[in-house]
């Protein structure tokens, strides 16, 4: 097959994947879950395996035990988290009224003969959030159920993502191998080059930045509870959960966090910098030893780029284009700087070599 045909196959093959992903995009979930999972689950079940264990035996030990944390995550922590999400929705009209007095407040003893000017627009951002924030609650209601968080789909991530798991970390090597067969001989060391790009840099998020999150959400959950904050166990939970988007995550976990802390204890600044000192102290582990141990620079992705893909895959696809976001914009990092590497290398960027001078023997 020429290199025109070849090119044209795989282009077709990409579009394909792209179509068959937009069309069956509500019914993907489960299965995206589970591949993420799996991908996350596989060098552990590659230890046990080297341990002794034969591979059935270690997939149904680790499957097991994920299923048994989340049974117990589900009994435990998740009437909490709802417990947390209807005391906020119920008392937000009122914490908003606070918070409104608050700026007004600050805003009279800073600014002085200019308050009048800002309480008018203090007035009127807090008039259009009271009036419209059941508006807003009830339009993502509806934009998540459309989008695929409904019944069926909780219901298919408790019972098919198990099952998909177990299937997929049984014959996760033989589909390497499958992919590797088929794979163009021609092009079989470059292609197997890229996938180890690809491995490390999709591995370091969804290993690495995926236990880091997890340890962030602890960590944040009980510092903010420790706080005294309200609704500490959510929003310390969801802080972790947005670490997966560098800085940006943190950053609205601080500015919810502070304003809660203000709504409940204004005046005393105590409970503000125990609160604002557990996001600090949070962000202060992840660069010193939480990234740089299980992430490193093997992502080698922008933090722009990042939020860029999450926004466009998520808007394409929904849950299912958060979920595998950043892992394709890890892999396209990855073809682009191949693709730079080429250019740089072609007679495109170095110009047309200059033909050798024929040797001369005896001299000139």
């Amino acid at each position: 097959m020429s290199v025109d045909k070849q090119f044209w196959f795989w282009l077709c093959a990409f579009l394909a994947l792209v179509a068959a992903i937009a069309l069956l995009n509500e019914i993907l979930l489960p299965f995206v879950a589970a591949l993420v999972i799996a991908y996350f689950l596989n060098p552990l079940a590659d230890r046990l395996q080297g341990l002794g264990l034969s591979r059935v035996l270690a997939v149904v030990l680790i499957v097991g035990t994920a299923m048994a944390i989340a049974v117990l995550a589900l009994l435990f922590v998740v009437p909490l988290l709802v417990a947390q999400v209807r005391q906020f929705v119920a008392a937000l009209p009122e914490e908003m009224q606070r918070l409104k007095l608050f700026a007004e407040g600050m805003s009279q003893q800073w600014l002085g003969p200019s308050h009048p000017s800002v309480q008018v627009a203090i007035e009127k951002l807090s008039g259009e959030v009271s009036q419209n924030w059941t508006a807003y609650a009830g339009s993502l209601l509806t934009s998540m159920w459309s989008r695929g968080v409904a019944l069926v789909n909780i219901l298919s991530l408790l019972l098919i993502t198990p099952v998909v798991v177990f299937y997929l970390l049984i014959d996760w090597h033989k589909m390497l191998g499958r992919i590797d067969a088929a794979t163009p001989r021609q092009h079989v060391a470059t292609v197997r080059r890229l996938g180890r790009e690809i491995n490390d840099a999709v591995g370091a998020f969804i290993r690495g930045q995926g236990t880091i999150c997890i340890v962030l959400g602890i960590f944040y959950a009980a510092g903010l509870t420790w706080a005294g904050i309200n609704y500490g166990l959510l929003i310390g939970l969801a802080t972790g959960a947005l670490a997966f988007v560098p800085v940006v995550g943190w950053i609205a976990g601080l500015i919810c966090t502070a304003a809660i802390a203000i709504i409940q204890f204004w005046p005393d600044p105590v409970p503000l910098l125990k609160a604002v000192s557990v996001l600090v102290a949070g962000i202060a582990i992840d660069a010193a030893f939480l990234s740089p141990r299980f992430v490193g620079e093997r992502i080698g992705l922008h933090p722009v780029w990042l939020i860029f893909a999450l926004f466009v895959f998520s808007y394409l696809f929904g849950i299912v284009g958060t979920l595998i976001a950043v892992p394709l914009a890890a892999a396209v990092a990855v073809f682009v700087r191949f693709a730079v590497e080429v250019y740089l290398k072609s007679s495109v960027y170095q110009g047309a070599v200059p033909p050798t001078p024929p040797h001369r023997e005896g001299g000139a």
